[in-house]
């Protein structure tokens, strides 16, 4: 299909990954909100009742929060929301310079998705205090305090991407763990689950586990320094995010070797190295849909609308038997599924699946 005429999908049909778009006019600050009156992000027509300002602080530029922007930018266009966003660059006293600044400026709600799970208290306060709902998503706060909480299941997420693991190498092995930053909920939540399976497999040893901060550079230099330590020991790479995954995949062919990966997040490089069969599988956390149903929240939340301030991620599993149709609505159709995602944000709010597009069972 091409992007230039899209053709509007049926609900049913509609599937999209986490995606590793091109390079995105982004207006970001690296140390603060900068101008909270300058419009960085999606607004809709200047006509009708005032918009809301909502402002954004994310962990870092991911591939992942690149392609929720997209899916932000989509909903807030449609909806006539005007999106202030700073990217944090994985530092939390960045981030709380941020937020802070869009409670001085008394925006409409504050999405967070936060650097470490035990932060920002301070600005979760003061947001309550001005009246302004403070919202996590994608990554966990550890407060009572927010007004809302969009999140993936990701303790599920890392037992399905164990399961496939273990079932790569026969349950039994040496298998090294590259995890999200230290503290941040992702990270928390799918070694939790990488454990929970690891448990009934005895005979799989952890030679290693270390975070590469969801970044594929860093990946690379750890896998290359536990090739070196390992060698032949080594029958897996469990990476807690694609990124870090295709890292891993780049080391392990500049040093010759060939072993089973699996990722998380179905960004479009870790597609296709699925199918490729370079990646055993991965679990579809699509950042496009994922930050829409948390602006969705933000905005009802906001608006004084009923909407459930709770809702879970479920992600699927991805291989080679259900990768092609993936792809397929991640590259060539991605237009069309930006045109639809507003509509198909809001069904997936009422219905209370907010990850639904219609994919079926790996």
């Amino acid at each position: 299909m091409s992007p230039s005429t899209p053709t509007p999908l049926s609900r049913r049909t509609l599937f999209s990954g986490a995606f590793g778009v091109g390079a995105l006019s982004l207006a970001l600050s690296a140390c603060g909100a900068g101008d909270p009156n300058a419009d960085s992000g999606g607004s809709g027509s200047s006509e009708g009742p005032k918009k809301l300002r909502v402002g954004v602080s994310v962990y870092d530029m991911s591939s992942f929060i690149t392609a929720g922007k997209e899916g932000m930018d989509a909903y807030a266009e449609a909806k006539g929301i005007e999106l202030l966003w700073n990217s944090a660059n994985l530092d939390v006293n960045t981030q709380a310079s941020q937020v802070d600044q869009y409670v001085n400026a008394g925006v409409d709600a504050i999405i967070v998705v936060p650097v470490q799970a035990d932060s920002l208290q301070p600005q979760v306060a003061s947001a309550k205090a001005a009246g302004i709902p403070l919202l996590a998503v994608n990554a966990e706060l550890n407060s009572t305090d927010i007004a809302g909480n969009v999140q993936p299941d990701d303790v599920a997420a890392g037992e399905a991407q164990m399961q496939m693991m273990a079932d790569a190498i026969g349950g039994k092995g040496g298998i090294v763990v590259l995890q999200g930053p230290l503290g941040q909920s992702g990270e928390l939540n799918r070694t939790k689950g990488i454990e929970n399976v690891l448990a009934k497999y005895p005979d799989i040893e952890v030679l290693a586990k270390d975070t590469a901060n969801w970044k594929r550079d860093e990946a690379v230099n750890k896998v290359k320094n536990w090739i070196s330590a390992f060698g032949a020991r080594i029958t897996g790479v469990v990476a807690e995010n694609d990124d870090m995954g295709l890292g891993a995949l780049q080391a392990l062919k500049e040093s010759g070797v060939t072993l089973p990966v699996v990722g998380i997040d179905g960004i479009e490089d870790g597609l296709n190295a699925v199918k490729s069969g370079e990646f055993i599988g991965t679990m579809l956390q699509n950042g496009t849909v994922e930050l829409s149903a948390g602006l969705a929240v933000a905005a009802a939340i906001a608006n004084g609308e009923d909407v459930n301030t709770e809702p879970v991620y479920k992600m699927p599993k991805i291989t080679k038997e259900n990768v092609d149709i993936a792809i397929q609505h991640v590259v060539t159709d991605r237009a069309a599924f930006l045109e639809q995602l507003p509509e198909m944000t809001e069904e997936n709010l009422a219905t209370g699946d907010i990850a639904a597009e219609g994919i079926t069972g790996a």
